[in-house]
């Protein structure tokens, strides 16, 4: 956490110090000993199963409603791609809010794999939680296919697919440039920089990266189905279990963990110009 000290007005708005934390231990056995560690874990699957359970919902709800072989159903019926994109980026929202006191909120491995390359979660932390995400998100889709097992072997099991007229080069950009968006959102909306320096504007962090999952949903939902979370692609993969979802499984890591870890490279190294400032100090203590 950052250490927020009040200073005099800057300008036409008052304005707050700040102190970077210190880099994360790469290993810190001594969380394995802390009830607040396991806690957190208990959050992440908790919250990744809520995820899934209500996204996945809605995206088989969705299919049902407009299905063409049904009677009465209409092709304007339903919640539409909108509404889709809405239900993800809400849910983050809700869950976000919900859980970043305890564990920080990530509810995606790729989130997780940004946050440790930045060096804010151990490797043990970070390797503990994907585990729980991705146990969180099986759960979850295992819920929605005992609850309605017609409607999820009928309409997909929500997993995410390349989409037809598109080849996996377009899928893995699209996976890639989408997650970018998201960990660049979450490094900005909990930069204690950031932070500090817009203390006036009154901004809950959960909300725009909600937002950040809403909007990538709607320009990728028509290339992969949208994954940016390989918790998300592996749960439904791991119940739906069908050949073309294993053959596409490798771009919903791949593409996240890269998108990641640019997000990561460009808001620690450039934007807050990490490297410039680890010479600096390098220098001065020679």
């Amino acid at each position: 956490m950052t250490k927020d000290v009040e200073v005099a007005d800057q300008g036409s708005f008052s304005g707050k110090d700040y102190q970077d934390p210190p880099p994360t231990p790469l290993f810190d056995a001594e969380e394995l000993t802390k009830w607040s560690f396991y806690r957190a874990l208990i959050a992440e699957f908790i919250a990744t199963l809520l995820f899934l359970y209500i996204t996945v919902l809605t995206v088989i709800g969705y299919k049902s409603q407009t299905d063409p072989k049904k009677p009465g159903t209409d092709q304007c019926d339903g919640v539409g791609i909108l509404g889709i994109a809405w239900a993800f980026g809400g849910m983050i929202f809700i869950l976000v809010y919900c859980t970043a006191g305890i564990s920080g909120g990530h509810i995606n491995p790729a989130v997780t794999f940004g946050l440790f390359l930045a060096r804010k979660v151990s490797l043990v932390r970070a390797l503990l939680y994907m585990v729980a995400q991705c146990l969180g998100a099986i759960s979850g889709v295992g819920l929605v296919k005992a609850f309605q097992k017609s409607y999820y072997n009928r309409y997909g099991g929500g997993a995410n697919e390349l989409q037809d007229g598109y080849n996996k080069g377009t899928g893995l950009g699209a996976e890639i440039i989408g997650t970018f968006v998201l960990v660049y959102t979450v490094f900005s909306a909990t930069d204690p920089k950031r932070n500090a320096r817009d203390s006036h504007v009154p901004v809950l962090a959960p909300l725009p990266i909600g937002f950040a999952v809403f909007m990538v949903h709607l320009a990728t939902i028509p290339i992969t189905g949208t994954g940016i979370n390989p918790a998300r692609s592996f749960g439904a993969a791991v119940i739906y279990n069908k050949d073309k979802a294993w053959d596409d499984q490798w771009i919903f890591w791949v593409g996240p963990f890269i998108g990641a870890a640019i997000a990561a490279f460009y808001h620690q190294y450039i934007l807050r110009a990490g490297a410039i400032k680890a010479l600096g100090s390098f220098r001065s203590n020679a």
